[in-house]
């Protein structure tokens, strides 16, 4: 069975959002955050002290498009995946990646330098600047879905839209989703109302109710 290890509302929120979305079986382990200090045996699953986690048999991933990436093509077919035949597929990729490098890298350091760090360390000016980098990079997101869009890519929902529909879960609790264009904010409510995402959405409260203990799909 497929094992995730996963904290509330993080980058790990993408494979479980996957997960939920393909239907497969899987056991979740949900973690306080930041794991490698609240949870330190977890760096023996992964030294990095990093999440997610997935664990697929001798498979081991840690990079959260990644792990959409691979779900989708390890355990399809799946429409959620684009097929390195279809016309489309170098743009699923693109956007797959978009929504972590471009778009959620910036987040991190908005969190880090407003929240994380303690107060004699946080840099409010850096933490502008790069809430600043993320609304900038946001635009793109716009302009694809300037002509009545629906999806980003293909014509359909795809893992690209779980990658980046992450990075607009995120700039929700960031507070950097007060002057949403209105497309990406009926984006966002498409999003936001799928019965998949809703689910891991469950799953996750209810395992934050029963911390430490495993959260087994079926």
């Amino acid at each position: 069975m497929i094992e995730l290890w996963h904290c509330a509302d993080a980058r790990s929120f993408r494979a479980l959002w996957t997960l939920e979305e393909m239907d497969l079986p899987y056991r979740m382990h949900l973690m306080p955050f930041p794991p490698r200090i609240r949870q330190p045996e977890y760096l023996e699953q992964n030294p990095l002290g990093t999440i997610p986690l997935l664990v697929d048999g001798q498979t081991r991933m840690s990079e959260s498009a990644a792990i959409i990436e691979y779900l989708a093509v390890r355990h399809g077919p799946t429409a959620i995946a684009v097929t390195a035949d279809d016309a489309h597929y170098g743009a699923w990729l693109n956007w797959l990646h978009f929504g972590e490098a471009t778009l959620t890298f910036p987040q991190t350091l908005v969190l880090r330098y407003r929240r994380l760090e303690a107060p004699e360390r946080r840099l409010p000016q850096a933490a502008d600047d790069y809430a600043q980098w993320y609304r900038s990079r946001l635009r793109a997101v716009d302009r694809a879905l300037a002509d009545g869009r629906e999806w980003l890519v293909a014509d359909r929902f795809t893992g690209a839209d779980i990658s980046v529909g992450y990075a607009l879960l995120l700039a929700r609790t960031l507070k950097l989703d007060d002057d949403l264009q209105p497309a990406i904010a009926a984006y966002w409510e498409r999003l936001s109302e799928r019965p998949a995402y809703l689910r891991a959405r469950q799953v996750q409260s209810e395992a934050v109710s029963v911390l430490p203990e495993p959260y087994t799909s079926r």
